[in-house]
């Protein structure tokens, strides 16, 4: 009898702040599934998060609270490869092998680049190519599937285009990986209406205390259409299944206040357990520390397996 392979599945966090409800069911979410399902990888994204932390003293504590925030939605070090990109030298040598063959015109249609020259921001090199940082970080670890929130997906089309124009050039080296996005999950909205974001400061924590939950919702855009608030029921779907929630929305059509508390009781029920486990697990930050420690351990074995068939292959394996 053939054994069955288990595939692979990777996705990562930039330690950039505190998630948000939109990160969670966007993406988060998923990596629990995934980890009983294939051999996942979960990496917290420290070099990215450079593009826009620049204090030590941050980052060193965002990275233990993703840490803390991948084991406290049901990461389990047993089943998955929990580490941070730093700890595998990999990805930056095989990010600047991709930049050696991929054009400006290329990188130019990549949506953060687009979004940043549209608002004229001071663009930064690193904020250019990220995307051929994050092509490294998947195809390093052979792996199928990459679980992103919908507006992610240019990210896995971008790694395979630049996996098949390697494999063109080079021979036969890397897996094309396929983005894995919940069908009933698209972009996540924030307070504002707009694409939920830390940046567009319209978040609601995915570990937020009640105060915290209550400020958020009460904040939230009444875009109304039919006597129904559509910011806040795009938001409450994702706490309630349609049938209930379209339910809830007829009895209490043009009652916004009383929908916006109804949304306020179904996310402080779904974050409270969430939020008591990660304060479990901040009181042993050094356990914290050392899953990072032997996660990187793993990855970066299996990493630099792959580099040397990289190096083998554009012709720098000399000995």
């Amino acid at each position: 009898m053939t054994k069955q392979v288990k595939k692979t599945a990777l996705s990562g966090v930039q330690p950039t702040g505190k998630p948000h409800i939109g990160n969670y069911f966007g993406a988060m979410r998923q990596f629990v599934e995934l980890q009983n399902t294939y051999g996942g990888f979960f990496m917290i994204a420290d070099y990215h998060a450079l593009n826009s932390v620049q204090s030590a003293k941050d980052l060193k504590e965002n990275i233990v609270d993703v840490a803390l925030d991948y084991l406290a939605i049901g990461l389990d070090p047993s089943k998955a490869t929990i580490f941070k990109q730093s700890d595998v030298s990999a990805h930056t040598e095989l990010s600047w092998i991709f930049d050696t063959i991929t054009t400006v015109a290329f990188l130019m249609r990549a949506h953060a680049f687009k979004d940043a020259e549209a608002k004229n921001k001071e663009i930064s090199v690193g904020t250019f190519n990220y995307p051929m940082l994050m092509a490294a970080d998947i195809l390093l670890y052979d792996v199928d599937v990459v679980p992103v929130g919908a507006d992610q997906k240019q990210h896995v089309e971008i790694t395979r285009d630049t996996a098949e124009k390697f494999n063109r050039i080079f021979g036969e080296t890397f897996k094309l990986p396929e983005a894995l996005i919940m069908k009933d999950v698209g972009t996540v909205p924030g307070t504002d209406g707009q694409k939920m974001s830390k940046s567009y400061r319209n978040t609601i924590p995915l570990f937020a205390t009640d105060d915290e939950i209550e400020k958020a919702v009460m904040s939230i855009v009444t875009d109304s259409e039919g006597g129904m608030p559509k910011n806040v029921y795009e938001i409450h779907k994702l706490f309630l299944p349609k049938e209930k929630l379209d339910q809830l929305y007829s009895e209490k059509a043009g009652k916004y206040k009383d929908l916006k508390e109804v949304l306020i009781a179904d996310i402080k029920k779904f974050v409270t357990p969430l939020r008591e486990k990660r304060a479990g697990l901040a009181k042993d930050k050094a356990a914290v520390i050392k899953i990072l420690k032997d996660g990187g351990e793993k990855a970066r074995a299996q990493a630099e397996a792959k580099m040397k068939v990289v190096r083998k292959n554009i012709g720098v394996s000399l000995y």
